[in-house]
């Protein structure tokens, strides 16, 4: 029989079930607000910017009857992601807080904020810095050799993967702060990693910016390693916290 700060196994499956639901739900809801939005306020148009300057004056094409339903629908669903971050987040949050001391469960307010903004940040650098680079690039290799003719699907499910991608990426101090928390990784540890982070962010430029290898590239691993670093502080402060925490409850004293 459980004890009484204890929660049964299959409550915390029904508990699970219904933050999934709860997060689905509001994920729905912002994709229908998105789509309002994309709708409304012709999002599609504005969306279109960092290519026409490459098209001479031509437009994009579409190839089937539903590609632009399929493409309203596809820029709703990532637009309908931002705004059901908060919500998603903190239902993760309300799901392990039972597990969090009192002073863990003080930070989670900003880091739900910290990740919609790392999000939105990401999403930001590669909207406005990464995509023209990439553009450009792509566009100069082969305008000379053929005939544009590029579709919206094409296009848009570039963009799409483009800025989701930059968004999950800059999630890495979020993650590597809540793997602190849990104890799974510590400062000393990531700092004797520094020179795989350093590998791994030109890497992982490389793959999301699929132009040249070496100077887009390399003006995005710079940002994508600092996150690195980021993340080292984040876990060196959860660390210090959790130390001063064991050091007053042995010398029986109550933290602040």
């Amino acid at each position: 029989m459980a004890s009484s700060g204890e929660m049964p196994f299959l409550d915390h499956l029904e508990e699970l079930r219904w933050r999934i639901i709860w997060s689905l739900a509001a994920l729905i809801v912002g994709v229908g607000v998105a789509f309002v939005l994309v709708y409304q306020f012709d999002l599609l148009t504005w969306m279109q910017g960092p290519i026409l300057p490459f098209l001479h004056g031509h437009k994009l094409v579409y190839t089937a009857p539903g590609d632009g339903f399929s493409i309203l629908l596809q820029t709703s669903i990532m637009v309908g992601i931002v705004i059901a971050l908060p919500v998603i987040l903190w239902q993760v949050y309300a799901f392990l807080s039972p597990a969090l001391h009192r002073h863990e469960k003080k930070v989670a307010i900003p880091v739900i904020l910290g990740a919609v903004g790392l999000f939105v940040c990401g999403a930001a650098l590669a909207w406005y810095f990464v995509l023209p680079m990439t553009l450009r690039f792509l566009f100069n290799l082969g305008d000379k050799n053929f005939d544009q003719m590029i579709t919206v699907s094409a296009y848009f499910g570039f963009v799409t993967s483009l800025v989701l991608a930059m968004g999950a990426v800059f999630e890495l101090p979020i993650a590597v702060l809540l793997l602190s928390v849990f104890g799974l990784v510590t400062p000393t540890f990531l700092a004797k990693f520094r020179r795989h982070a350093l590998l791994g962010s030109y890497v992982v430029a490389a793959i999301i910016t699929p132009g040249d290898l070496f100077i887009t590239s390399i003006a995005l691993m710079v940002p994508l390693y600092m996150l690195y670093e980021l993340s080292i502080i984040l876990s060196f402060l959860v660390v210090r916290r959790k130390e001063q925490k064991a050091l007053a409850e042995s010398a029986g004293e109550v933290p602040a």
